[in-house]
């Protein structure tokens, strides 16, 4: 939310769009990715000087995008949840309802770098759950994604059937 003190008439909320940029009215686009609301304000503040003399600009953030991560795969409750406070991985999947009987404990963390690549990890939460490395249970940072795969052997049980050895009657 964009305010002028000393012309409410400009007065406007804006979006900032995927690239980076807000319209201002009578002011044109301006780029704001990776300022701070004060930083904001002063490009504001200059975007508008051929229409105002020395505004008064005040901006207030009304909604950003929160800090998330997923956990998809074997888990009770897979989704998005929103990452309030610092977590290590075992803390997420404790979050989504933690291991099905049907998961691996080996699970991957993926993480977007600032290139724009992903990275992925694997990591052995068995040892961790069994108290044996304990560094392998990481932080998860916002835009992770955590995939808890399937034991192979729930994979293969579906196509053999349950009494082996025994004749299955019709």
């Amino acid at each position: 939310m964009i305010s002028f003190a000393l012309s409410p008439e400009f007065n406007q909320k804006v979006t900032v769009q995927p690239d980076g940029y807000i319209t201002l009215q009578s002011a044109g686009s301006l780029s704001v990715m990776g300022m701070t609301v004060p930083e904001t304000v002063e490009a504001i503040k200059k975007a508008y000087t051929k229409t105002l003399h020395e505004p008064i600009v005040d901006v207030d953030l009304l909604d950003f995008q929160k800090a998330y991560f997923i956990v998809t795969g074997q888990v009770t409750k897979p989704g998005q949840y929103d990452l309030r406070y610092d977590l290590t991985v075992s803390e997420a999947i404790a979050m989504a309802g933690g291991f099905m009987p049907t998961a691996k404990t080996r699970v991957y963390l993926y993480h977007r770098s600032a290139t724009g690549w992903v990275e992925a990890r694997e990591l052995k939460l068995s040892d961790f759950l069994h108290g044996k490395n304990v560094n392998e249970d990481v932080g998860v940072r916002s835009g992770d994604m955590i995939f808890v795969p399937e034991k192979t052997i729930t994979k293969v049980r579906k196509y053999i059937p349950y009494g082996i050895g025994v004749p299955v009657l019709y």
